[in-house]
């Protein structure tokens, strides 16, 4: 009778395992579109796209926020639903999202995929399937691997736009940027490593837009710039609403060939005019013409390199008495040729020690109390 019961509960045991399995490959695959409809949908439409955008989002940490009537709002969420109503909205477009979950697991035992990815082009979506972020050092290679499989042929030819929405991005560390795997590290050099894939053969990319806080220190934009015309960023706080997409949908009407700084302040306008009417902190929106800005990087850059190294060196000891600031409160980043190639859109804090301030040079830098730390 004992080993009757021993063997019941073994054959339950395996039943709910095998059952578990079940439902987890189930879920796992339920919310994609099945390949076989690539080809067809791509045969529907066989006009080659103008245009090519690629959107990241990162939803791996904290990004909840209060609208103005109360309402909790997930704003990686709130951005996807944005982007995918610009991709539907696009008949000359190939749009591809990336959505970075956080780790989870289904039935408390098997982890589920971790990345949602979306690839429209003219307007219908053709792919939808979740996928495996890079478990290592993220390079973006997962994302690179899809972005190569639906990608249109003639890449070389369209105006491409790069957007990626996140918190503040490390210049230098990167540890703990996905609250998943707090040991992964994620900075500035990964993101441009990572868009120098994207790029394949093509120059450089048409518009890149950082929704993320602090993007416009000197050395974003400097690596970056290296591999795109205009850059779009906040050089500092960044409230969690993000930048506003209308201005992305319809692209035709809105974005004329070589007219890519006008359609970048409308861009920066729209988002600054919503960001004003719905918040009280400072709102500082950026437009950095790379080419332009040339020269000014070129003379700050040793100087914001050392500030770098040394911030490596002291932060874990002295991270109280680091923090940011507007570069044009620091002699010396306050040359003739800062406001080349800048346009800021700018609005102080309606409360708090800053609220008098009135402008911004759109560049962001270290500052640190030098009697503390002994740097110069």
């Amino acid at each position: 009778m004992q080993n009757s019961h021993r063997q019941s509960t073994f054959h339950i045991y395996i039943a709910c395992v095998g059952l578990m399995v079940f439902c987890s490959l189930l879920f796992s695959s339920c919310a994609q579109l099945p390949i076989q409809n690539y080809s067809q949908v791509l045969k529907e439409n066989e006009h080659a796209p103008i245009y090519s955008i690629v959107c990241i989002v990162h939803g791996d940490n904290n990004y909840i926020y209060h609208d103005t009537t109360g309402n909790k709002l997930s704003a990686d969420k709130e951005t996807i639903t944005q982007i995918i109503r610009v991709a539907q909205q696009n008949q000359n477009a190939e749009v591809f999202i990336f959505h970075q979950k956080p780790a989870s697991n289904f039935l408390l035992f098997f982890p589920t995929k971790d990345g949602d990815f979306y690839y429209y082009r003219n307007g219908q979506l053709i792919a939808n399937e979740s996928y495996w972020r890079d478990q290592k050092e993220s390079q973006l290679n997962p994302e690179l691997e899809l972005f190569n499989s639906y990608s249109a042929d003639n890449k070389s030819e369209m105006k491409k736009i790069f957007l990626y929405f996140g918190h503040q991005i490390p210049e230098y560390g990167g540890e703990g940027y996905d609250e998943s795997y707090p040991e992964r590290t994620f900075t500035v050099s990964d993101l441009a490593t990572g868009l120098i894939n994207f790029l394949g053969d093509s120059a450089k990319i048409d518009m890149s837009i950082l929704s993320t806080c602090y993007g416009g220190t000197p050395f974003t934009i400097d690596k970056l710039g290296a591999l795109s015309k205009i850059i779009i960023a906040s050089p500092e706080n960044l409230h969690l609403s993000y930048f506003d997409l209308a201005p992305l949908e319809q692209l035709d009407e809105k974005l004329r060939i070589g007219n890519n700084i006008s359609f970048a302040k409308n861009f920066a306008q729209n988002a600054f005019d919503k960001l004003t009417m719905n918040v009280q902190t400072s709102v500082s929106i950026a437009i950095y013409d790379v080419d332009s800005t040339k020269q000014y990087l070129n003379e700050i850059r040793m100087s914001y390199t050392n500030t770098l190294t040394n911030l490596k060196l002291q932060f874990q000891t002295f991270p109280s008495i680091v923090k940011q600031c507007d570069c044009a409160e620091l002699p010396s980043y306050l040359l003739p040729q800062m406001n080349k190639g800048v346009t800021i859109f700018y609005r102080p804090a309606r409360f708090g020690r800053l609220k008098n301030k009135q402008n911004h040079s759109g560049w962001e830098c270290w500052k640190y109390d030098a009697k503390i730390t002994n740097i110069r």
